[in-house]
């Protein structure tokens, strides 16, 4: 039941119980631009992006944070709200190696720094997260350049020495999304702040690698991340936006039906990534789900049957290769009975092959040794 209305642009708009500022615009379709807000975790408010003005206030307010009162007049993109967000566009800008293809008219020194944030991505190409970037996108929505504020020189290395996951954290502007994509959204708590002021990093365990902490790879804090400090390794340099196709289909290793997105790229999966809006997974995806892709490529998957031989194996037809397995089963069940066979299903396959094979052993074999291997 509605608790009252608020004032948004001119507009009136009834709100529920508990609702923010924010959570009422998007039900009306109003934009209001964030970068540290993160659907389903805990509004914090940090990156000052969604303030807005309130009649009546003494400051801008954080629209993600800030509960609705019945009464309010707000302003979503008043001359002060818009000088307010492009100054802090500008400070995250100088915060690190954010070489997208926002140039500077102010900077003389452009060009040197783009091939400075090349070299230290070992690389001659643009930021790999060029065009799929929240601040690069809200820096060309209000017309940001860089040069305002002198360039900050990050202070931690980029770690590389996971096969899955860089995290570049000369991009990293410390907004929480990642955070709170392990700790709420997946409940791994693997990462999280460490340290203060200028040394202020996101920090996994006691500062240790990823490949050393509680991580389990779900990928969760590169689908958060706002800009280039999280990435897929497979996928850095190689995936850009306007090169791929997006293609929506279900997870194949286990029953629970995820939703995903297929990136691709002149035919090949380049990346995965969580259909945000889509059940039952709502965007979150496992290690397997999100980066177990590529093997489809190898030169050694088997691409026909084959039939042990002494040593050695020979290549068979599908028919000639069930045949024999349909022959060897018969002669079992003649020999020993059906309880002479028994079958294990892979519960971590979809519900449908599992539930045909149960039937196959209670139907046709006609007896009821099947398990499957949740257990080990």
């Amino acid at each position: 039941m509605a608790q009252g209305s608020i004032s948004i642009n001119g507009n009136r708009f009834p709100f529920e119980p508990e609702q923010t500022i924010l959570q009422i615009a998007e039900n009306n379709q109003i934009r209001i631009p964030t970068l540290c807000y993160l659907k389903g975790a805990s509004p914090t408010g940090a990156c000052r992006i969604c303030v807005v003005e309130v009649e009546g206030a003494r400051s801008l307010l954080a629209a993600c944070s800030t509960p609705a009162v019945d009464g309010m007049v707000v302003h979503t993109e008043s001359p002060r709200v818009v000088a307010s967000r492009r100054e802090t566009l500008e400070l995250l800008l100088a915060s690190g190696n954010h070489n997208c293809a926002i140039g500077s008219t102010r900077e003389k020194d452009w060009t040197a720094f783009q091939m400075q944030a090349a070299a230290s991505d070992n690389g001659e190409d643009l930021c790999p997260a060029w065009g799929d970037c929240r601040l690069q996108d809200l820096a060309y929505h209000y017309q940001v350049e860089g040069g305002k504020y002198p360039r900050t020189t990050p202070p931690y290395p980029m770690e590389t020495v996971n096969p899955l996951i860089v995290r570049d954290f000369s991009r990293c502007i410390l907004c929480g999304r990642c955070v709170q994509a392990c700790n709420e959204i997946q409940v791994n708590r693997a990462i999280d702040f460490g340290y203060r002021g200028v040394a202020a990093k996101v920090v996994a365990g006691t500062d240790v690698p990823l490949k050393d902490s509680q991580c389990v790879f779900c990928g969760e804090c590169i689908q958060a991340c706002p800009t280039g400090a999280l990435v897929e390794k497979k996928a850095r340099f190689v995936w850009r936006p306007w090169k791929n196709r997006k293609i929506r289909t279900t997870c194949p290793y286990c029953g629970v039906g995820c939703q995903q997105w297929l990136h691709v790229q002149d035919d090949r999966i380049v990346k995965v990534t969580g259909v945000e809006d889509g059940a039952p997974n709502q965007g979150r995806l496992c290690v397997k789900g999100r980066f177990g892709y590529d093997f489809i490529y190898s030169d050694e998957r088997l691409k026909t049957p084959l039939i042990r031989e002494g040593d050695d194996f020979r290549e068979a037809s599908w028919d000639e290769a069930l045949d024999l397995v349909a022959d060897r089963f018969k002669a079992i069940i003649k020999e020993s009975g059906s309880d002479a066979l028994a079958g294990v299903s892979c519960a971590r396959s979809i519900n449908e092959d599992s539930y045909q094979m149960q039937k196959l052993f209670r139907g046709v074999f006609k007896t009821n040794n099947i398990d499957h291997c949740a257990r080990t």
